[in-house]
C-alpha cells in the first residue's frame, strides 16, 4: 500500500501563491508518475499537473501552465505543486495521485493511490 498525504493547501488572494506538498510513504515502485488533480464545486475532477518520477518528465493542463510548477524530491519521497498568479478559478480541492506505470495518463481511473485532498480558495 502507498500513502500520500497532502499539505500546502489554503486561502489566498487573486495574484498571489500557494505551495502544495504531498509526502508519499509505503510500498515504492521503479517507476511511476504522479499527479496533482484538483475539483471545484459541481465540477469533475481533471488534471493539473503530472510527473514521471524517473526523469522529471513533466504534463500540465493547459489552464495552469506557465503559473504552475510541479516538481519532486526523490530523496524525501516527496511531490510538490507551486502555484503563482493564482485566479479564483482555481479554487478546488487539490489531491496528489500515483500511478503504477511510467505513462502519462489524464484520466483519473489511470491512478492507483490517491491523497485526502486539501483545499485551496483563491479569493477575487
Amino acid at each position: 500500500q502507498v500513502q500520500l498525504v497532502e499539505s500546502g493547501g489554503g486561502l489566498v488572494q487573486a495574484g498571489g501563491s500557494l505551495s502544495l506538498s504531498c509526502a508519499a510513504s509505503g510500498r515504492t515502485f521503479s517507476n511511476y508518475i504522479m499527479g496533482w488533480f484538483r475539483q471545484a464545486p459541481g465540477k469533475e475532477r481533471e488534471i493539473v499537473a503530472a510527473i514521471r518520477w524517473s526523469d522529471s518528465t513533466t504534463l500540465y493542463a493547459d489552464s495552469v501552465k506557465g503559473r504552475f510548477t510541479i516538481s519532486r524530491d526523490n530523496a524525501k519521497n516527496t511531490l510538490y505543486l507551486q502555484m503563482n498568479s493564482l485566479k479564483p478559478e482555481d479554487t478546488a480541492i487539490y489531491s496528489c495521485a500515483l500511478r503504477k506505470a511510467p505513462f502519462f495518463a489524464r484520466d483519473t481511473q489511470r491512478y492507483d493511490y490517491w491523497g485526502q485532498g486539501t483545499q485551496v480558495t483563491v479569493s477575487s
